[in-house]
């Protein structure tokens, strides 16, 4: 028994089990819908205009290029229109994959992706200033964007590393898809590698 307690204590890694492993991502899920879902979903209902991108999407996304461009996106080149449309795509669909579990993994990068580009669109575009940026390792936590996104980036790392898990819509599809791709022996090889995971 107390070697038990002093492994779990000192040991620098464990292996995890299908089970755990499905608690955590799901937990991590949770956190990702109480806390990032809402504010994405309206955020992006700053960006469109009935069935269209809003001027405040391109404002909010492409903030120097806008003021250059007087405020005008018909004056923005046409690629960077693509740029305006997929981050605006992006903002509610990967929240939502990832709470949802439905292609998590995937998902789970494309958020943190998501949020460096957010991050260094607010830093370089919109020229917020340094309190707003924060520091690491300082005594102030309250930097919105080092201290908390990066708290974001650690919590969607989770499912992004761990995948869905039981509770997941992933768990639904992946017969599914194993079924159509022929991959049937897949599954056992990733049940064994979430096992084996020190």
């Amino acid at each position: 028994m107390f070697a038990r307690a002093v492994r779990l204590a000192f040991c620098p890694s464990i292996k995890v089990d299908a089970l755990s492993a499905s608690i955590v991502s799901l937990l991590a899920r949770f956190v990702v819908a109480s806390v990032l879902l809402r504010f994405f979903l309206t955020s992006f209902l700053t960006k469109i205009d009935g069935f269209g991108l809003s001027v405040g999407a391109f404002v909010q996304i492409l903030p120097k290029q806008m003021a250059a461009a007087g405020y005008d996106p018909s004056l923005i080149p046409w690629p960077l229109h693509l740029v305006v449309i997929a981050g605006t795509v992006a903002e509610p669909l990967l929240p939502l994959l990832v709470v949802l579990g439905l292609a998590t993994r995937p998902a789970a990068v494309g958020m943190i992706g998501f949020l460096v580009v957010m991050s260094l669109t607010d830093i370089y575009g919109h020229g917020v200033d340094a309190a707003t940026i924060g520091r690491m390792f300082d005594s102030d936590p309250y930097g919105k964007i080092l201290d908390q996104r990066l708290l974001w980036v650690f919590v969607l790392m989770i499912p992004a590393w761990l995948g869905g898990g039981a509770a997941s819509l992933d768990a639904v599809a992946w017969p599914i898809v194993r079924r159509l791709t022929g991959n049937a022996d897949v599954r056992a090889r990733s049940e064994k590698q979430v096992g084996d995971i020190h």
